[in-house]
């Protein structure tokens, strides 16, 4: 098979095929013998229908279909043995639709291809890119270990109420007729929306009787009010007075000791001995992840600071619009226009950055991608130390889907490529509270 190609400009192509006859005449006459012994055709014996009779029925279609798959392998054989630096796939041109498939003669196909712009990116100590470096503190430490220790706590019985406490009692209406009366009714003071209704609660002891106002406690909530007073929705209206509230039990959740027990669950092999340790470790623990979302941070602005040193890349815009629109349709193509064209800046520009800092990743780097964001996601429920056998089952399972893997080939990609950018470039690091942080992100 002849195939060329012709720059008509910088960003476009023509590539032209010749499919000759020696190209597709074996692979055709093979695909008649195999169509002859699959049709079925009155009269004949199933795979004895004479191979004159399969031409002339479905010649044309198997021939069609043979050299449309040599054409294939001959245009992306072609793209890749000359590095023609394509965006999308080939573009059939209006000319391919007057060609004639007769057995015996050479066909002409013209594609249309969309080349990458030419662009130069080098990175140095004069570039300096903003790195934070998220501050760990006390509360954050201490909220992690409450939260650990919530796994070894239990209730307890209570002779007075104290924030976040549970009372159940009796409530009973003022002042009406046939006033609603509820035992065991339980009530969270400490989720009222009126904050004077919730003062009422403070210091409350078992046998008070506390006169509130659930109407105003629940800023008029017909669900909460209805599940409160045992009523309908459509009646809660009718009950938006005072009522008596009799305390009758107060249970508090107490959280499990901060002990040697709890140092052995979350940090197992007896490595951790005192709180001091474990405070520690635990604020070491909350660093390292906020290190991986200032990694984050520090791709993003990456990508924001090398996309305007380039600048504006030349795109074949006609071309890529209807790629696009072969892909997702002519409106969504329309709106998706200009978000495509700053992710395929991106993409071209982390391609050049990936060859120039010779990124590589192996299978062994995806595997322990997948078995970061396995613990990553079971690290959210304060689980900490996930079994390897079940690391490895995860692991497996996710590589089970092909969009899974590219996904965790593309994290490993960007994780290397920011530490090879952080060597080269200065960072200009600065501490921010976690607050701020997130807020770089809204």
């Amino acid at each position: 098979m002849n195939i060329s190609l012709e720059n008509i400009d910088k960003v476009n192509a023509v590539i032209t095929a010749v499919v000759e006859p020696a190209d597709y005449t074996e692979k055709y006459n093979k695909a008649l013998k195999e169509a002859k012994k699959k049709i079925n055709m009155p009269g004949f014996r199933p795979g004895m229908v004479p191979v004159g009779l399969v031409k002339k029925q479905f010649g044309v279609s198997i021939l069609a279909e043979e050299v449309n798959k040599i054409l294939q392998e001959g245009l992306f054989s072609y793209i890749s043995e000359n590095k023609v630096n394509m965006l999308g796939e080939p573009l059939p041109t209006a000319d391919n639709d007057n060609v004639s498939l007769v057995e015996g003669e050479s066909f002409t196909f013209k594609f249309e291809l969309a080349i990458a712009p030419e662009f130069e990116v080098a990175l140095s100590k004069d570039d300096k890119i903003n790195y934070y470096n998220v501050e760990v503190t006390d509360e954050m430490v201490e909220n992690q270990i409450n939260m650990y220790r919530q796994r070894g706590g239990n209730y307890e019985k209570v002779d007075s109420y104290e924030d976040n406490d549970m009372i159940k009692g009796v409530i009973t209406e003022l002042n009406v007729e046939n006033a609603v009366s509820v035992e065991n009714a339980v009530l969270l003071p400490k989720y009222f929306k009126n904050e004077d209704q919730k003062k009422l609660f403070e210091g409350a002891k078992l046998n008070d009787v506390i006169t509130f106002n659930p109407s105003v406690a629940y800023d008029n909530n017909e669900a909460e009010m209805a599940a409160l007073l045992k009523v309908e929705k459509e009646d809660v209206a009718n009950h938006k007075g005072e009522f008596n509230y009799q305390i009758t039990e107060i249970t508090r959740f107490v959280l499990g000791e901060l002990n040697q027990e709890l140092f052995d669950n979350v940090f197992p092999g007896g490595e951790v001995t005192t709180e001091e340790e474990f405070r520690a470790r635990i604020k070491t623990l909350i660093s390292d992840q906020f290190k991986k979302d200032s990694d984050y941070k520090f791709i993003l602005d990456v990508r924001k600071y090398v996309t305007e040193k380039v600048g504006k890349l030349e795109f074949p815009e006609e071309k890529l619009r209807k790629i696009l629109a072969a892909k997702a349709g002519e409106e969504k193509a329309a709106e998706q226009y200009d978000r495509s064209i700053e992710e395929l800046t991106w993409h071209l520009i982390k391609e050049k950055l990936v060859e120039i800092y010779a990124v590589k990743v192996d299978d062994a780097d995806v595997k322990e991608m997948a078995k970061e964001v396995t613990r990553m996601q079971f690290a959210q429920y304060g689980m900490l130390n996930i079994p390897d056998e079940y690391l490895e089952n995860a692991t497996k399972e996710m590589f089970k889907k092909r969009e899974t893997v590219d996904n965790l080939i593309d994290r490993c990609i960007e994780v290397k490529l920011g530490g090879a950018i952080k060597e080269a470039v200065t960072l200009e690091e600065s501490t921010v509270s976690a607050e701020d942080f997130n807020k770089m992100f809204e």
